[in-house]
């Protein structure tokens, strides 16, 4: 993670009226018969939010206005839950040791990165997840929990340290819940009290920080 982040998370009386999701960047050429050929330029895939829908009274708005002053707009990052995407299974699932498997054993290795895969069958896409949530992460190894005292977390990396080396081939699994790495878009945040008053949501643009 790039230097320059805060270890909190953006307001959450605000957050659940966010909007926003994946982005992928993808060139499409089409040729004078018709057929076309695609081009991933992005190798990961990049959120971006606008948290102006969460807002609904002035002091919601005041509350997001000294946040995004202590980030000097778009100079330090933070942390955005999004209630779509925030576990290691579905959002409404708690997590379990065996969601993700984030790696395998050598025999040497004891530090894995927390990952969530998308799909399964064509071709899964590999997250990595970057801010777990502390006291939510379960690590399992060949499909057995490990106690918590048999590993650490470092929660503003997502990577975990078991006690002992897994032998060679070992399953490593985990659970977690998890927050996005964001920063705030813009260096003005411009609003109109007048159409804010008359019920217009003012835009708040958020962009996931990727490695």
């Amino acid at each position: 993670m790039p230097a320059g982040f805060h270890e909190v998370r953006f307001p959450l009386d605000v957050t659940p009226g966010g909007r926003g999701g994946p982005e992928w960047r993808t060139d499409v050429v089409t040729l004078g018969s018709g057929a076309e050929h695609r081009n991933a330029r992005w190798v990961q895939s990049r959120r971006r939010y606008d948290a102006g829908y969460g807002i609904k009274t002035l002091d919601a708005l005041h509350a997001v206005l000294v946040f995004f002053e202590e980030r000097r707009g778009r100079l330090f990052g933070f942390r955005w839950h999004d209630r779509m995407d925030c576990r290691s299974g579905a959002p409404s699932r708690t997590p379990a040791f065996t969601d993700q498997r984030i790696g395998t054993g050598d025999g040497a290795a004891r530090t894995f990165q927390l990952v969530k895969s998308y799909g399964t069958g064509y071709a899964p896409y590999v997250r990595r997840i970057a801010k777990p949530l502390a006291g939510t992460v379960s690590v399992g190894l060949d499909g057995a929990a490990l106690p918590a005292e048999a590993f650490d977390v470092d929660t503003a990396t997502g990577r975990v340290t078991l006690a002992q080396a897994p032998q060679a081939g070992a399953a490593v699994t985990a659970g977690f819940a998890f927050d996005v790495p964001v920063r705030f878009d813009t260096d003005a945040l411009g609003i109109d009290f007048a159409a804010f008053s008359a019920g217009v949501i003012p835009a708040i643009p958020l962009v996931e920080i990727l490695d």
